[in-house]
């Protein structure tokens, strides 16, 4: 009788797949296309910024020594605007109206906002007793030097990069590509969203949630739904595996007699690397690699499906375009919980911020087939496999899946 190979752990699960990272390549996309993708180019300044002494506040432009000599009624010569050419004060002891984002005009120094002045008679009175030299002013060169790096490579790019893209006249950029993906579901109790289930059928959820999880992340992923039946899965699989980077399954990876993919990828000389982990939900899972082929089959649970995809593919996918990460987030368990299996728990938990600490509220659920109670949380508390009891006030990972 064969001997079960013991479950590998949480921790060596998560290297070995580290260790199966990939390079994609790098391509080039419009900037305005570049949210959520990984820079491949550091991004520097292409002048000073700002690149002029820039009138910050709509007022007045005057010479600030003449202020502080007590004059306090100056003559407006003109209008300096935004984006028209530098105005030169002509006489010391007058002013210009300055708008914002306008340059400040040659022979000034400060600017007083219209709300600290009265204007009658094109004369303005200034109705305060002391300014500060250069107020109101962004000083040119004071956020950034020519040629400066302003995005290092390997960031994320979010919308506050995008402006800086723009801002530089960086119209295309460099980013990682991305990794073709399918998501394939399996299983004749399985039907359409549409469709009204018989007594002993279900409709398609998971390739769903991994579809529009990965599209919050600006990846596209192909799914695909297989019958138990596996001639049809074996052919289907063999073409997957030749036209993506990443298959990602859900279901068919345990026990059950129809429970075909782990045999089928064998057959198909996929590297099995590991299957089944040391943790709840998701014991089953099983990770490979054919070529450059990476395979993620999640059992077919719905919450094993989705905490195993935010767990280990994230993680692999982020290392593979070498992009900055975050360091992880912890919360703070708000009451005692008790779980007695020598596993690593995913604890689905609601999450609060009190006084600047994230609390977790575990609301566990009915296990792994409880999908409802995903949408009545906010993210996964990690609690390690080397004990039962985890007390009020302990801090533990966080995974969050709502952002």
């Amino acid at each position: 009788m064969n001997k079960e190979k013991p479950l590998i752990s949480v921790e060596e699960a998560t290297s070995v797949i580290l260790s199966e990272v990939e390079d994609f390549g790098i391509e080039e996309v419009f900037f305005h296309q570049a949210l959520g993708r990984v820079l491949k180019e550091d991004i520097k300044a292409d002048r000073k910024m700002p690149p002029f002494d820039r009138v910050s506040m709509d007022g007045i432009a005057l010479n600030y020594a003449v202020f502080e000599a007590g004059k306090r009624q100056f003559n407006i010569e003109g209008v300096q605007a935004a984006g028209r050419e530098q105005l030169t004060l002509i006489k010391p002891d007058n002013c210009l109206e300055a708008m914002t984002g306008a340059m400040l005009p040659l022979g000034t120094d400060a600017v007083i906002p219209y709300e600290l002045i009265s204007i009658e008679n094109n004369i303005a009175k200034v109705n305060i007793d002391s300014i500060k030299y250069f107020q109101n002013i962004h000083k040119q060169g004071i956020d950034r030097k020519k040629n400066e790096t302003l995005i290092s490579r390997n960031s994320k790019l979010s919308s506050a990069e995008i402006g800086v893209l723009a801002t530089v006249g960086k119209t295309k950029v460099k980013v990682a590509k991305l990794p073709s993906i399918a998501i394939i579901s399996t299983g004749d109790e399985l039907v359409e969203v549409d469709q009204v289930p018989q007594a002993y059928q279900i409709r398609k959820s998971n390739v769903h949630s991994l579809v529009t999880l990965l599209s919050g992340s600006g990846l596209h992923a192909d799914s695909y739904h297989l019958p138990d039946d596996k001639a049809t899965l074996k052919q289907k699989i063999k073409t997957y595996l030749e036209a993506y980077d990443v298959l990602m399954f859900s279901g068919a990876v345990s026990k059950g007699k129809f429970d075909y993919l782990p045999e089928i990828l064998d057959e198909l000389d996929v590297k099995k690397l590991f299957h089944k982990v040391q943790q709840r939900p998701g014991k089953p899972f099983w990770f490979g690699k054919k070529g450059k082929t990476t395979v993620f089959a999640y059992p077919g649970n719905p919450v094993s499906t989705y905490v195993s995809c935010l767990k280990y593919f994230f993680p692999w996918l982020n290392s593979s375009l070498k992009m900055k990460t975050e360091p992880h987030d912890f919360a703070v368990l708000d009451k005692d919980f008790i779980f007695k299996p020598e596993l690593t728990y995913f604890l689905q938990v609601k999450l609060k911020n009190e006084m600047g600490l994230i609390v977790a509220s575990p609301i566990a659920g009915n296990g792994s087939g409880d999908l409802a109670n995903l949408a009545q949380n906010d993210a996964f508390l990690e609690l390690p496999s080397n004990r039962s009891k985890f007390n009020k006030g302990e801090v533990f990972p966080i995974i969050h899946y709502r952002f």
